[in-house]
């Protein structure tokens, strides 16, 4: 088998509601971010935590050899890092702290090189002058920002990030992509990442799977998913994607699309 993540036959959600519905995606190879679309509620947040074996699901999902449905828990969590939309509340730890337990958590040993590795990290992140700060003081936005740190710092093999960008502000949100996308090359993992602001997918992302009440509406290259065709599918609205004079592509909307055009 290839290298990287692939998805078959997979359902996941409720004792009593199905959210995701036999998704089969091909594989999503190491190296390369695919950020994940659709409107609220498609099933976006269920399949990541599925995926880090955080919510119940039946299925096969393969990265690179291995059926990680088939492995206990703790195995499961050494390969695969899950960032959540916000960190727990009311953690008193200074920023260095929560990383070098991140660090640990991994097997890592606190050494002189590792503990470089860490400020190299947060220096990464523009976010070195917070490492003596409590975890509790600190805004939402810093709060992911050292979520980001605690998991990278922890060498995944897949890393999922459910909306890392939404506390942040511009400047930020292109910055952090920017590193996702060094880390995810550099480290030659797989990186999922939520993303409503289609036209950081387009800018950022390798690849895209577009989402629909728990169903594929369709995977690959940004430009052959995001059309005007599947935005008004998925979202209803009437868009378009033209180039900017920089030749980057941008989705421009227009309105909504009517009840009798959908």
């Amino acid at each position: 088998m290839s290298s990287g993540l692939q998805i078959k036959d997979f359902n996941a959600g409720y004792p009593k509601r199905k959210v995701i519905s036999n998704l089969s995606i091909p594989l999503l190879p190491r190296g390369k971010i695919t950020a994940l679309l659709g409107p609220n509620g498609c099933g976006k947040s269920t399949l990541l935590r599925s995926l880090a074996g955080l919510s119940k699901g039946n299925g096969e999902l393969w990265l690179d050899d291995v059926n990680l449905m088939q492995l206990p828990f703790a195995k499961r969590a050494e390969k695969v890092v899950y960032l959540p939309q916000s960190l727990p509340a009311g953690v008193h730890l200074h920023v260095l702290e929560s990383i070098i337990v991140a660090q640990r958590a991994s097997g890592g040993i606190s050494n002189l090189e590792n503990q470089h590795e860490v400020m190299q990290l947060l220096e990464q992140l523009g976010i070195n002058h917070l490492a003596l700060s409590y975890l509790d003081q600190l805004s939402g936005g810093q709060k992911q920002l050292v979520g980001l740190a605690q998991s990278l710092i922890r060498h995944p093999s897949l890393l999922l990030l459910d909306e890392p960008l939404s506390a942040l502000d511009l400047n930020y949100q292109f910055h952090v992509m920017d590193l996702v996308k060094r880390e995810t090359q550099k480290r030659d993992i797989v990186t999922v990442v939520v993303v409503h602001d289609i036209n950081i997918a387009l800018r950022h992302a390798d690849h895209v799977i577009m989402l629909q009440s728990g169903k594929l509406i369709a995977d690959g290259e940004p430009e052959a998913v995001i059309t005007p065709e599947s935005l008004a599918k998925v979202y209803g609205v009437r868009g378009r994607i033209e180039r900017c004079s920089q030749g980057r592509p941008q989705v421009m909307i227009d309105g909504l699309v009517s009840n009798t055009s959908i």
